[in-house]
C-alpha cells in the first residue's frame, strides 16, 4: 500500500493534499457546479474564516448580527443564513408550515394538525425540489408541463395549503404563472411564496428583484458567484418570514438541526457578499467575456458545431456554447465531457440539464493560465471526436 502524506506536518498546498489522498485534481471549466467542487473561495472568505476561527459566540446571536448585515449588503428588508440554497428550501418549507409554533417546529416532519401542502407549477418541477418535502410537506401540481394560469394555481389552494413554490432557473420551463401574479393570488390567501434562486447570481440586481415581485422568501447560494464557503447560502425577504425561518433554522431543536453553519463559514459568507457587492460588474462581465471569446477562436472552425458566446438569462456569465449540428460525426456531448475529464490535464466541461447536443465553457473559476490549457485541450478532445476517433 502506497504510504500517504502526513497533512499536519510540513508545508501544505492544494496539490500536496490531493496528492496524499492519491487523486488527481482537474481544471473547472464547467462552473459552480457541486460536484466539481462548486467555485473558487474568495481570499477574503477565507480570511474571514481563519479570523474568526479565533474566538467563540453565542451562535443566535451572530446569526442574527449577520441576517442583519446581509439583508443590509443585499438591499432587503432581512436575512439569514442557511446551509446551502436547498438548506434554504427546507428551511422555507419548515417555516410556511410551522411559522413561530414551537409545537409544530418541534413536530416536524410530522405535519399532522398543520397545512402541509406546497402548491407547485408542473413546468417548476425540478431535479432538487424533493429537499421542499424533508420537513414533511407535499407538493400540489398546477397546469401541465407546457405552462399553468393563473386560475389552475387557484384551483390547487384548499384549507391545507401552506404556500407556494416559485423557481428561478436556466432550465425551467416556458409559460409560468409570472412571480408577481403569484404573489398576487398568495397573499391574498395569507399565504407565502417560496422562491429557489440558487444560481442566478449574477446579476447583482437580482438580489432584490424577486422579492420586489412580491417573493417572501428567496434561498440563494452563497457559493457559485457569490464565492463563499460552498455549503453556505441565505435567505431574504420579509421580515415576519425571516424570523420564522430563522426559528426553524439550525442551531435550533428542529427538523433542521443537522443544517448547521459554522461561525468560520458564517462570517467568509459575509465577507464573500461584501466583495461580491463591490466588483464592477461590467469590467466582471468584459474579462470573461474576452477569455470565452478566446476559447470560440481557438474551435470555431471545426466542422459539424456551432460555437458562440452567450450571455442571458439561460447563461449568467458570457460562457463559449457548443452546439452540434446534423452534421457532427462526432460521439455525444456526454461522451466529450468524459473525454476532457480524463485527459491530462482533467478539465471539467458543462453539459447541464438543457439540450443533448449543447455542452459550454463557464469562466467562473478559471485563474491566470487556466483559459489557454481548456482551449488547447478542448481543441484536442473536438478535433478527435469530429474525426470519428
Amino acid at each position: 500500500m502506497k504510504t500517504k502524506r502526513n497533512l499536519t506536518t510540513g508545508q501544505l498546498t492544494g496539490l500536496s493534499i490531493t496528492e496524499s489522498l492519491g487523486i488527481t485534481p482537474l481544471i473547472n471549466a464547467g462552473g459552480p457546479n457541486t460536484r466539481h467542487s462548486g467555485s473558487r473561495p474568495r481570499p477574503e472568505t477565507i480570511r474571514a474564516m481563519e479570523a474568526m476561527s479565533e474566538v467563540f459566540v453565542q451562535m443566535d446571536e451572530l446569526l442574527i448580527a449577520a441576517g442583519e448585515r446581509i439583508a443590509e449588503l443585499t438591499g432587503n428588508e432581512a436575512a439569514t443564513v442557511t446551509s446551502g440554497a436547498s438548506g434554504g428550501m427546507v428551511v422555507q418549507a419548515a417555516a410556511a408550515m410551522a411559522k413561530d409554533d414551537p409545537d409544530r417546529i418541534s413536530q416536524l416532519p410530522i405535519t399532522d394538525g398543520m397545512p402541509n401542502e406546497l402548491i407547485i407549477q408542473k413546468g417548476h418541477r425540478f431535479i432538487y425540489d424533493h429537499l421542499y418535502l424533508a420537513p414533511g410537506a407535499r407538493f400540489v401540481e398546477a397546469g401541465g408541463p407546457d405552462g399553468c394560469t393563473i386560475y389552475e394555481v387557484e384551483a390547487a389552494i384548499t384549507a391545507r395549503t401552506a404556500g407556494f413554490i416559485h423557481l428561478e432557473s436556466p432550465f425551467k420551463n416556458v409559460g409560468a404563472v409570472p412571480l408577481p401574479d403569484l404573489a398576487e393570488l398568495a397573499h391574498s390567501h395569507g399565504l407565502p411564496v417560496l422562491a429557489d434562486c440558487a444560481s442566478m447570481l449574477p446579476p447583482r440586481e437580482n438580489l432584490t428583484s424577486y422579492t420586489g415581485q412580491g417573493a417572501d422568501l428567496v434561498s440563494f447560494s452563497g457559493g457559485k458567484a457569490v464565492r463563499g464557503p460552498q455549503s453556505t447560502g441565505f435567505l431574504v425577504g420579509k421580515p415576519e418570514w425571516i424570523e420564522y425561518a430563522r426559528l426553524n433554522n439550525a442551531p435550533n431543536p428542529g427538523v433542521t438541526r443537522a443544517q448547521k453553519v459554522s461561525k468560520e463559514e458564517i462570517a467568509g459568507l459575509l465577507a464573500a457578499l461584501e466583495a461580491f457587492v463591490s466588483v464592477d460588474e461590467e469590467a466582471e462581465t468584459r474579462k470573461y467575456r474576452e477569455q470565452m471569446n478566446f476559447i470560440v477562436d481557438q474551435i470555431a472552425e471545426i466542422p459539424g458545431m456551432t460555437v458562440e458566446v452567450k450571455h442571458n438569462y439561460d447563461h449568467y456569465i458570457p460562457q463559449a456554447v457548443v452546439t452540434f449540428n446534423d452534421q457532427w460525426r462526432g460521439p455525444s456531448t456526454s461522451e466529450i465531457v468524459t473525454r476532457l475529464k480524463a485527459g491530462t490535464p482533467r478539465v471539467f466541461a458543462a453539459d447541464g440539464q438543457g439540450p443533448s447536443n449543447v455542452m459550454w465553457i463557464d469562466p467562473l473559476n478559471l485563474q491566470e493560465g487556466e483559459v489557454e490549457i481548456v482551449a488547447e485541450q478542448f481543441r484536442i478532445i473536438l478535433i478527435e471526436a469530429a474525426s470519428g476517433r
